[in-house]
């Protein structure tokens, strides 16, 4: 037996064959309607990502991947830059893929233009890859839950690496990207 959209899609075509539109309209107005997703993006700064992905343990809370702080994976790229390289744009094809992998970005479990609250509960730490896999999709339409936060002793995504190697190579702090995380790092008490 056929459930849900499934089903309703078939009634539907049934319908068509019995040139039925009206009937298989309004079918699919009452139990499968068509719902606009209107595309929203936000910009956080650094202190309000830190933040989430402390709080998060550097776990992509849908996948329960262990994720890096962003400048830390910079400064690889930095000392590293034909072996490890960086592109600010994300193209897969000039950065390495550790960028989308491994580079932690909030967000929104139940997504904003879906009716979703851009709030800090609302708020969670995934790696680029799995938020553009999530995309406008709530949890249950794509069979994931949400795993619990990591813990920082367990797994500090570097975030104590990275704080200790600027401050031991206060150099670092003129490149404007690593001067802004570190300053970041530095409020979050962690």
């Amino acid at each position: 037996m056929i459930k849900g959209r499934q089903a309703i899609i078939r009634t539907v075509c049934n319908l068509l064959d019995n040139t039925q539109l009206e009937e298989a309209g309004r079918l699919i107005d009452a139990d499968y309607p068509f719902i606009p997703i209107t595309k929203t993006s936000r910009q956080y700064t650094p202190r309000q990502m830190t933040d989430i992905f402390v709080r998060d343990g550097f776990i992509d809370r849908y996948r329960g991947t262990k994720l890096v702080y962003p400048p830390a994976l910079r400064l690889i790229s930095h000392y590293l830059p034909k072996t490890f390289p960086y592109h600010k744009n994300g193209k897969m094809d000039m950065g390495h893929i550790a960028f989308w992998e491994l580079f932690p970005t909030i967000d929104h479990v139940i997504p904003i233009s879906r009716g979703g609250e851009d709030t800090r509960n609302n708020w969670v730490c995934c790696s680029m890859i799995t938020n553009s896999m999530k995309s406008n999709w709530l949890l249950e339409e794509l069979g994931w839950e949400l795993n619990d936060p990591g813990k920082l002793s367990d797994w500090d995504g570097m975030f104590s690496w990275f704080k200790a190697h600027v401050t031991k190579n206060p150099s670092l702090l003129t490149m404007s990207y690593i001067k802004t995380w570190y300053n970041a790092a530095k409020v979050n008490n962690t």
